[in-house]
């Protein structure tokens, strides 16, 4: 059986496009209004989206249910395993007691709160934010810098908006990563993109950060380590996402900013102490800690930092590619029964594969790192598999929920809603390359992540890209980067923000807190794509 996919099934393009936005329409209300469960909203949003393909769009029902197993499996593996091992990392330098150590050495090096906003809202949040993501970088920060003696909205807001920027390139790339699946185009190409984005918000950042907490007076006293801060992250994000390999620019800026910053420390001095009226500046605790300890601690996240390094080079990935050579027992490969060359768009029939190298997949680097963290830990082989347990029962529900964002990607890939999307905005014109940023920033907005929103997203800004006739790359990578703008204020990252500060029933304050900050990024963000389309194009990547 075949079918041709449609794109105007009502004959009406804004028509055809509202109804194609229903299941998005849907899940923002589920979201944001009834407060559903993640994994239920996800749920109900794929029934949705199916029904509609089937009943409006003419797919047939086989084709459809196919289509929503593909991209299941495809959000579990890669995107699920990153996401699973990740927060496994994590969980294991809890467990072992080494987190402690970790926050205590953070801690030590100033009693200035100013400088502690820096280290770990910005830095090692960001750091987090690379090796696991999915709100766990908001969660530690906001419960450190509650250890820390920062009152509780300060540190929910605080670790909010300064984790913003580095989260299109969270959890080892996956939101990257999840863009190219979905589009087709290389990840490598627009996580360049991202990188010649972004970094121009990173500069400001860290001022942004402590002008929040005290205002220009407040920053002015701590200038030099606002400037190196900004400069060392902002250049390395760079130099990393263009030339290293986007999977670990957020742990190779953030650990370059962190060096940055003791070596500054080293040197220099705040004249001033400073700290929040009525605060008590405390060290995470009272033990004292040895280099070599603290070196211990931190080994988990350095060991991983060199694996993704290894894990991210060309020749290692060929090295275990078929198509290159090697032996097929490295790859999962197969075409989906039913779908495969099933769907024709454009009278051209629309292969359906599914392709995991097991081992050259980042979840797969990072479970190496876990592997050789617990070695290094002492960690025993029980306990081991116990945190493994563990980690799986904690993310088992939003597994789900990737899954059946990832299922709606390809649906709406496949039955043609994307693109009837993506023509009713294309008929904005040259206004799309500003209004890109804000559809990747309500996708955020709605689903809590950046991963999500590409997988959302992602075709849709592809199609009206090539229909306005700016660059694809731009379009994708601007919908990731505009979707960083908006993890500040989603309901899932605020109700983490509030979990680990005791605010549990204040999410509203905290919202008020984060609201016009995130509104000002995402205008900038909206300027400096429309920019690059039209006036700076020479800074869009080419293969």
């Amino acid at each position: 059986m075949t079918w041709t996919q449609v794109t105007n099934p009502l004959d009406n393009l804004w028509l055809s496009a509202l109804v194609a936005a229903l299941p998005i329409f849907f899940l923002g209300w589920a979201l944001a209004v009834k407060k559903m469960k993640g994994y239920i909203a996800a749920l109900l949003t794929i029934l949705l989206a199916t029904l509609i393909a089937i009943i409006v769009y003419g797919m047939p029902t086989g084709i459809a249910l196919t289509t929503d197993i593909l991209g299941a499996l495809k959000g579990l593996a890669p995107i699920g395993y990153v996401v699973l091992t990740g927060v496994f990392l994590y969980n294991l330098t809890v467990e072992s007691g080494q987190f402690e150590i970790i926050k205590y050495s953070i801690s030590k090096v100033s009693d200035d709160q100013r400088i502690q906003a820096l280290l770990i809202a910005f830095c090692f949040s960001a750091f987090i934010e690379g090796a696991a993501g999915f709100g766990t970088p908001v969660a530690i920060a906001a419960a450190m810098m509650i250890g820390l003696g920062f009152p509780p909205l300060y540190a929910a807001g605080l670790a909010l908006v300064a984790n913003s920027i580095p989260v299109a390139f969270g959890s080892i790339g996956i939101p990257i990563t999840t863009a190219g699946n979905v589009t087709g185009l290389s990840p490598d190409l627009i996580g360049a993109m991202a990188g010649r984005q972004l970094p121009i918000l990173t500069l400001i950042i860290p001022l942004w950060v402590v002008m929040i907490m005290g205002g220009w007076k407040a920053a002015k006293g701590v200038m030099p380590a606002l400037v190196v801060a900004g400069v060392s992250f902002a250049g390395a994000q760079f130099i990393s996402s263009n030339y290293l390999g986007y999977q670990s620019t957020d742990l190779i800026a953030s650990m370059t900013s962190i060096v940055a910053l003791m070596i500054l420390l080293v040197f220099w001095k705040p004249k001033d102490k400073w700290s929040f009226e009525g605060s008590t500046v405390t060290l995470a605790n009272d033990k004292q800690y040895s280099g070599g300890q603290i070196l211990r601690a931190w080994s988990p996240y350095i060991i991983t930092s060199l694996i993704i390094l290894l894990w991210s080079r060309q020749w290692f990935k060929d090295y275990f590619t078929p198509a290159k050579g090697a032996s097929p027992i490295w790859e999962i490969n197969f075409n989906m029964p039913v779908l495969h060359n099933a769907v024709k768009i454009a009278d051209k029939a629309q292969a359906a594969p599914y392709v995991l190298n097991w081992v050259t997949a980042s979840g797969t680097a990072i479970l190496i790192a876990t592997i050789l963290s617990a070695l290094v830990l002492g960690m025993s082989a029980q306990k081991y598999l116990a945190t493994f347990a563990k980690t799986l029962k904690q993310l088992a529900l939003p597994l789900i929920s990737i899954a059946c964002f990832l299922a709606y990607a390809e649906l709406s890939t496949r039955s043609g809603m994307g693109t009837t999307m993506g023509q009713a905005l294309s008929k904005t014109g040259a206004a799309f390359a500003f209004f890109a940023p804000i559809i990747g920033y309500i996708g955020v907005f709605l689903t809590g992540s950046d991963t999500s929103t590409n997988a959302l997203f992602g075709k849709l800004q592809t199609v009206a890209a090539k229909e306005v006739g700016i660059d694809p790359i731009l379009a994708v990578s601007s919908n990731s980067t505009g979707g960083c703008a908006a993890k500040m204020i989603s309901p899932q990252s605020i109700a983490v923000g509030a979990g680990a500060t005791n605010m549990a029933g204040q999410e509203g304050n905290i919202l008020r807190f984060t609201l016009k900050h995130s509104l000002i990024f995402v205008f900038l963000m909206g300027i400096i794509s429309w920019l690059q389309a039209y006036v700076f194009t020479w800074m869009i990547p080419t293969p």
